[in-house]
């Protein structure tokens, strides 16, 4: 399904990058922008907190490992205002804790740094069609609100497998 993606539509969909690094902010921002999505960038997870307050987010790339706040702290304070809020976790520590505690708050997939752009850009992808339907824009103000609407627990069963596949 993937190979069949019009990248025209991934403008639809808003990507939010959050990581303490710049140099990492830039290089998942041209990453994310190439393949078409529109992204938002932070660098802490306040920062995150408040972008999604102010805009919608179809999907949250995190750091592990950031002062503060740590990716999964964000992702469950970013998870109050979007409770089903796709998210793929980064760390360079990604050691059986992380994994459970990654598996724990239902993140998509975990990615180990030193990243492979195309582990990335496919996960984005995967976790995008699995949790949107398409990546149709015309589909997607429906496939948001159906999100919205379904049971967490539902969801969380397939992001526990995509946990496992990944460890």
């Amino acid at each position: 399904m993937i190979d069949t993606i019009d990248k025209k539509n991934c403008r639809s969909f808003r990507i939010l990058i959050t990581d303490d690094d710049s140099n990492m902010r830039e290089v998942l921002r041209e990453l994310v922008e190439n393949e078409g999505f529109a992204s938002l960038v932070a660098s802490s997870g306040d920062e995150a907190f408040e972008i999604v307050q102010a805009k919608e987010v179809h999907l949250a790339l995190l750091d592990m490992h950031m002062p503060k706040m740590t990716g999964l702290e964000t992702l469950n304070l970013l998870r109050t205002l979007h409770a089903l809020l796709p998210a793929i976790l980064l760390t360079a520590d990604a050691t059986k804790d992380v994994m459970k505690r990654a598996f724990e708050a239902h993140v998509f997939s975990v990615i180990p740094k030193p990243m492979n752009k195309k582990v990335v850009t496919s996960t984005i992808f995967r976790a995008l069609v699995q949790t949107y339907g398409s990546l149709d824009s015309q589909n997607l103000e429906i496939s948001t609100q159906d999100l919205k609407e379904k049971d967490v627990h539902e969801s969380s069963t397939s992001q526990r497998q995509n946990i496992s596949r990944t460890a």
